[in-house]
Order: C-alpha cells, then sequence, then structure tokens
C-alpha cells in the first residue's frame, strides 16, 4: 500500500477501531487487577522509518538490560525489517513482520502477528509509533498488561482512544533518541504519576556501529571498481538525491546535486562522485550521473542490496543527503555524513554522531511536519530546502573532506552548519 492509502486507513478506520477497543479495555479493567511484577518479556511497536529504529537503538538497549534479549520482541512491516537485523540487538526469532503490500495482506498478517505475541505471553508493550492508531491497537491487542504509549490529553495529536495503561505527554522538546528511552524508562515508573515523569532525560550519546562481515568488504569493493572502471577505490563522495522520498517536501533539487557533483569533481581532481538510491531510484540516479557528464561520476542506485549499501558507506568519505533513511544508516559508519533539513526538526531527528554535518535553514515556518500532525503538511512549496544554497553545502563537504585528508584531531559532537539561522533547540 502507498503511504497515502496507508494513512487514509489509519485515519478512517483506525478512528473507529480505537474506540470500540478502548470501550472493551475500560469494561475488562473491572475485571482485571493491575500487574504487580516487574516485567519479564518486552514488545517494541516500530512499524515505520528505519532511519527512526537507529535512533532507538540505546532504548532498544535499554530494554535488553531490563529483561535479557532473548525477552525483548518487535513487530514491524516486512520492508523495515532489514535495520533491526543490522542492530542485532533483537534476536531475529522475535522479530515479528507484517506484509503492508495490501490490506489483505496485513489484515492476515496483524491477525497472525497478535496471535504470536499473546503465546509469547508478552506482558510490557510499548509503542514507538507514537499517536498512530494501528500501533496503539496492535499494542493494546498485544494482551500486554502493560501498555506505554503518547496520549492526547487536550486534542494536541489525533485521536487514538485510551489504550495505554502508562500515559505519557509527547515532548516536542526532546531529541527522538530520548523520547525512546523515556518511553522505556516509564516501565519502572507508578502509572498512576503519569504523565508526570521524574526521569533526567540526559542520557549518554550512543551511536550503533555497523561491523561488515570480513568478505563483504572485497566484495563490494570489486562492485565499486567495476562500475567507475578502475583497479582500486578513489576518494569517494556519495549524493543521495533520494527521489522517491516518502515525504516529498524533503528532497533538495535534484540539479543541485547535480551542480554540487560537477563543482566538486572541478575542485578536487582525485575525488570520484557516485550518485546512490533503492532499485526504484536507479534509473534517476542514472540520469543524474549522465547530467553530470564525467567518467569521475556513476551511479551506485540499485547495484547493491541494503546491507552492501553500509558497506559501501564504510569505503567512502562523505555523504551528502536530505533527511532520511540514509543519513541514520551512514551514522553508523566511519563516513562523515552531510544531511539538509527543511519540514523536520534536527534538533529532533538530526543524527547525533560525531561525524554528523547539518545544514538547516531555519526559516519561520520549518519544522512543519510532527508527531502532532502526523507529520502531513499543507505546504507545496519547500522553500525551506530551496534556501539551502549549492554554495552552503558545496563549503561545507570541502571543509568536511578537507579535514578528513588531515590527520583528525579528537572527535567532538555533532556539528551544525546553518544556511539563514541558528538551529533552534
Amino acid at each position: 500500500m502507498k503511504i497515502k492509502s496507508m494513512r487514509l486507513l489509519d485515519r478512517w478506520v483506525g478512528s473507529p477501531l480505537s474506540a470500540v477497543l478502548t470501550f472493551f479495555r475500560h469494561v475488562s479493567d473491572r475485571f482485571r487487577a493491575g500487574p504487580t511484577e516487574a516485567p519479564k518479556r518486552i514488545l517494541f511497536v516500530k512499524l515505520v522509518e528505519q532511519g527512526a529504529t537507529v535512533i532507538a537503538a540505546p532504548a532498544l538497549r535499554r530494554a535488553v538490560e531490563m529483561v535479557g534479549r532473548d525477552n525483548v520482541f518487535m513487530a514491524v512491516f516486512t520492508q523495515n525489517r532489514f535495520i533491526v537485523d543490522v542492530l542485532g540487538i533483537i534476536p531475529k526469532a522475535n522479530v515479528i513482520t507484517i506484509r503492508s503490500s495490501s490490506l489483505t495482506a496485513c489484515a492476515i498478517d496483524t491477525v497472525k502477528a497478535v496471535a504470536r505475541l499473546r503465546r509469547e505471553k508478552i506482558d510490557a508493550a510499548i509503542d514507538f509509533e507514537f499517536f498512530s492508531r494501528f500501533s496503539g491497537a496492535l499494542t493494546y491487542l498485544s494482551g500486554a498488561t502493560r501498555r506505554i504509549g503518547f496520549h492526547s490529553f487536550a486534542g494536541e495529536a489525533a485521536y487514538r482512544g485510551d489504550l495505554m495503561t502508562h500515559r505519557l505527554a509527547y515532548n516536542y522538546t526532546l531529541h527522538a533518541s530520548q523520547t525512546y528511552r523515556m518511553l522505556v524508562e516509564a516501565l519502572g515508573q507508578p502509572r498512576d504519576q503519569m504523565p508526570m515523569l521524574d526521569v533526567d532525560p540526559n542520557w549518554p550519546d550512543e551511536t550503533p556501529a555497523f561491523v561488515p562481515d570480513p568478505a563483504e568488504i572485497p566484495e563490494v569493493r570489486d562492485v565499486v571498481c567495476q562500475v567507475l572502471r578502475r583497479d582500486s577505490i578513489p576518494s569517494l563522495i556519495l549524493l543521495n538525491a533520494n527521489s522517491g522520498d516518502l515525504l516529498p517536501l524533503r528532497p533538495w533539487a535534484q540539479d543541485r546535486y547535480v551542480e554540487l557533483a560537477k563543482r566538486l569533481l572541478q575542485k578536487y581532481p582525485e575525488v570520484c562522485i557516485a550518485f546512490t538510491g533503492a532499485p526504484e531510484e536507479a534509473t534517476d540516479a542514472g540520469k543524474l550521473a549522465a547530467t553530470v557528464g564525467s567518467d569521475r561520476c556513476v551511479s551506485m542506485g540499485g547495484r547493491t542490496t541494503l546491507r552492501q549499501l553500509l558497506v559501501l558507506y564504510g569505503l567512502s568519505q562523505i555523504m551528502v543527503t536530505n533527511d532520511s533513511g540514509p543519513a541514520h544508516y551512514a551514522s553508523m559508519t566511519p563516513m562523515d555524513v552531510v544531511t539538509l533539513f527543511g519540514p523536520e526538526s534536527p534538533a529532533v531527528f538530526g543524527s547525533r554522531s560525531p561525524r554528523s554535518h547539518i545544514i538547516y535553514a531555519g526559516i519561520a515556518c520549518s519544522p512543519c511536519v510532527n508527531a502532532f500532525n502526523q507529520r502531513i503538511s499543507t505546504c507545496h512549496n519547500n522553500v525551506c530546502m530551496q534556501r539551502i544554497t549549492v554554495d552552503k553545502v558545496f563549503d561545507t563537504v570541502c571543509k568536511v573532506y578537507e579535514q578528513r585528508r588531515r590527520i583528525r584531531p579528537a572527535i567532538g559532537p555533532a556539528k551544525v552548519v546553518t544556511g539563514i539561522s541558528p538551529l533552534r533547540a
């Protein structure tokens, strides 16, 4: 199903379903005592956004510390399973997938998932989808006696019933990694005092690391050398134009990527450029590389598996991308990443990797998509991305590249490069 269809279903089917389940929840609670023992088996519901799953890694580790790795589960849409397996925090056997290719497949797999979760005797379920109605319903149907998630107390977000036992208020000033962690920490807090949560959210920054298998590096090196028609990999800069982005406001204009590539090739004769992309973006990536018109600029779009793409990141110097999954995948590798933000807030979703370099125009209407509006904006003109100039990105990439060519100093915090106004925390 397309993202628009999923949102419509979540709204028009999810709302009445949430109301019905809320009625049953309040009736059944009259005959059911609350849990008295510490949780033993934890479920995370994180259906979409693989990049966000990378951000959530510290929260997943915290759950493992609490109940042990074999007792942590995750429910995801099938196409988002990859990054869960790469992180390796949750056993593969404990990842429960739901197909979203069609309404019928989704319904069938949801029934199977609920049956599996009840067999596993899940006693704590945490909804990482914030205000999604479907994820809230799945959290409730898991059978968990502790259900942690965000609640719309004053109509500040979409209605999704009253299905959580531990109801929290969404704090838009926290980074997403802190938000995910607070949901886990709420397990140990008295639910009758919520939404008050008396915990310090300033946990240490932790960025997971991707470690390729020894055989994967020469395999990907051979693919890159074949595409570049070289015997060895030169200094490689990746450009992720992200033509298939699910949020149409996020991409940076393709002609600007072309201009950026031409200027980098002219300034650095030893550099090669590769456009990346998923298989469905391969055609666009090939056209962009052809438009640059240099034998040092190629397309890697659709030429690697997702896992091989992470290996490619480790063989490259820098990637330029908009705010998207690849920006977060790359944070797990030694590569520097220049990320362009517009409709979303880098203070919330920006990578905290020390190799992250964020460019953000910070105009008055930005950010316009957030958890409260289901990440839907009425804007049709992404001026927030258009205000990010090729000059600004080019200067940033040059500084990062030249720093990498020198002996690098001690790694510091993630750097933020502003196009118009400073990043507002």
